[in-house]
């Protein structure tokens, strides 16, 4: 891992637990990121915190080394009941909340406090079981929060710290009402320590926000370029009868390592995945139609290997820590600009370098002037030879054939002999 994205200010500099300390260094890490040197000095005095910094840049570790220290220094009330959590991490996905029970584990077994997770879809008596054991962190969404605390399953008026994570894309799923219906259940702002962090606040968000905050400081780490400097973006024009073909032909050329190909509807994803399960390629689907256990298994598959490509719409463009992955295919431009800089913040992560590439079209180049207006630069445009693209393609496979991913990459074996290397041309 590259060491350029972080300070030369260390966790041990900080007046953080001991406990926090051993667990962070246990783990490696070491120096803080930008994001995590302007935030800790903050928390850990007792202020509210709205931290605003690019994808991959250790905002979760910030917020999980400051709720940690701050139950382990502010004890607990002594007339705290089995179902009162201490603190509560909301996120607007379930996969974000999985993300971020799983990052949290290590510090949980160092401290001895205990984590539940609470999240819709899959698993409700199962996570109800540990919650009846009572836990200090709670981590979920907030339908399956609000479900519990109807249920008196969780009470959440002992809660001494409160973290929104991915803050805007809370309030842009509509969130608004169930995130004021729990604050409205826990002791006022000036008796806990709130947290707001994510890629993207609006003023708007900002505003409502601080709604339920203490006079939280505004915090951001503004990169030269909303993109990030590692990650070298390349933008292509094809028709629209060309566009598999091309994404295809670019599979080949680039054969990454680990890539997550975006589209903008569930359909062009099931599509794009029969075509490139079709071709042999080892492919898993995440949108909102697949099942909580399946895309939580797909989700392990691609981060242990065991499949090279994830189609996906944008549930998973956001906060997942999704390690190694070399590319980005934007298969179609977003049409929320900001999705634009967390699609392509899945790679470049951790000060690591990664590609972009993005298809430009018929139906979608009229986004590109509002994405490049936001990120304050042109993306780097190259052209292909249509004569040059893959031809005699599989025919795709249906979602509805048992398997969701493709059959094994063929180990060690060579690119078609009809894939150009030299597929692409800068104009000059």
């Amino acid at each position: 891992m590259s060491k350029t994205h972080l300070t030369e200010q260390k966790f041990s500099d900080f007046a953080l637990h001991p406990q926090v300390i051993e667990a962070l260094e246990n783990k490696g890490f070491h120096n803080c990121t930008p994001i995590q040197a302007l935030a800790l000095p903050l928390t850990l005095s007792g202020r509210d915190v709205a931290g605003q910094a690019q994808t991959g840049t250790g905002k979760t570790l910030a917020f999980l080394a400051s709720t940690f220290h701050y139950l382990l220094t502010h004890p607990a009330s002594a007339e705290r009941q089995t179902n009162q959590p201490r603190a509560l991490i909301m996120a607007p996905t379930r996969e974000l909340a999985v993300q971020i029970h799983t990052d949290a584990e290590a510090l949980a077994k160092a401290t001895g406090l205990r984590l539940g997770l609470a999240y819709g879809g899959d698993g409700y008596d199962k996570q109800l079981k540990v919650l009846e054991d009572g836990v200090d962190i709670l981590i979920g969404t907030t339908g399956r929060l609000i479900d519990y605390t109807k249920q008196n399953h969780v009470n959440m008026g002992a809660i001494q710290v409160v973290v929104l994570d991915e803050a805007d894309r809370m309030y842009d799923l509509g969130f608004i009402k169930d995130i004021r219906w729990l604050f409205r259940r826990m002791p006022s702002a000036n008796q806990r320590l709130n947290m707001l962090f994510s890629a993207t606040l609006s003023y708007r968000v900002r505003e409502l926000a601080f709604e339920q905050m203490n006079n939280a400081e505004y915090v951001e780490v503004e990169p030269e370029q909303k993109t990030g400097h590692r990650i070298k973006e390349e933008l292509f024009y094809p028709s629209n009868v060309e566009k598999m073909r091309l994404l295809q032909t670019l599979i080949e050329e680039e054969w990454p390592d680990r890539c997550i190909i975006f589209a903008n509807t569930k359909h062009r994803c099931e599509d794009i995945w029969g075509h490139l399960a079709a071709d042999g390629h080892r492919v898993g689907l995440l949108t909102g139609d697949v099942a909580q256990k399946k895309r939580l298994r797909i989700l392990e598959d691609f981060t242990q290997g065991d499949l090279d490509i994830l189609v996906a719409t944008d549930v998973a463009a956001r906060g997942l820590h999704i390690p190694a992955v070399t590319h980005v295919f934007n298969y179609d431009l977003p049409d929320d600009c900001e999705d634009y800089v967390h699609r392509i913040g899945r790679t470049g992560r951790a000060g690591a370098s990664g590609c972009s590439i993005s298809l430009a079209c018929e139906e979608y180049a009229l986004n590109l002037p509002a994405i490049e207006d936001y990120i304050g630069h042109r993306i780097p445009v190259s052209k292909y030879n249509s004569e040059a693209l893959l031809t005699e393609l599989p025919e795709p496979k249906r979602l509805s054939r048992p398997r969701s991913a493709g059959g094994p990459r063929r180990p060690g074996a060579p690119r078609r002999s009809g894939a150009p290397r030299n597929n692409r041309k800068r104009p000059g």
